[in-house]
């Protein structure tokens, strides 16, 4: 460590360089098209719901979501043995992340009256064949890791 103090908080190391700069203006610059587009497009976008689904889908993130899954990986932790705890807990990410970015299309989030293929699939029974074939792939390498424990 060198003999010179550093302001808290500083660290003369690891300061941005042009890379984050330019980086980071290309990321604004890509938000700000973004939502261009939205108002831009505000008959088909809607931003009013649009707004309303992201603020309601962070405040149900961590509000619910967030500590139900702390919640479950403290109870997977004393329940799963070891050798297959973490095929569970992917498991359970994965099927959390399908659930979630189903949610939309298993509630009928932009079915439109006057077109009939705008969400022409069950998608219900699509996320639980998807679910079932996750658990499945997870059963079977949980039974082969405990087996060969």
């Amino acid at each position: 460590m060198s003999p010179t103090t550093l302001e808290p908080g500083r660290d003369d190391e690891h300061r941005a360089g042009p890379l984050f700069w330019i980086s980071a203006a290309v990321g604004w610059a890509v938000i700000a098209w973004g939502l261009r587009g939205i108002f831009e497009h505000s008959l088909d976008t809607r931003p009013a719901n649009l707004a309303r689904f992201v603020v309601g889908g962070a405040l149900l993130h961590d509000l619910i979501i967030a500590p139900l899954i702390i919640g479950a990986g403290v109870l997977l932790a004393r329940a799963v043995p070891g050798r297959a705890r973490a095929v569970v807990q992917g498991a359970l990410a994965v099927s959390g992340i399908v659930a979630l970015f189903s949610y939309p299309l298993v509630r009928g989030f932009g079915l439109a009256a006057n077109n009939p293929t705008s969400l022409p699939h069950n998608y219900a029974a699509g996320l639980l064949v998807v679910l079932g074939g996750v658990w499945a792939v997870a059963a079977a390498i949980a039974v082969v890791r405990l087996r060969t424990a």
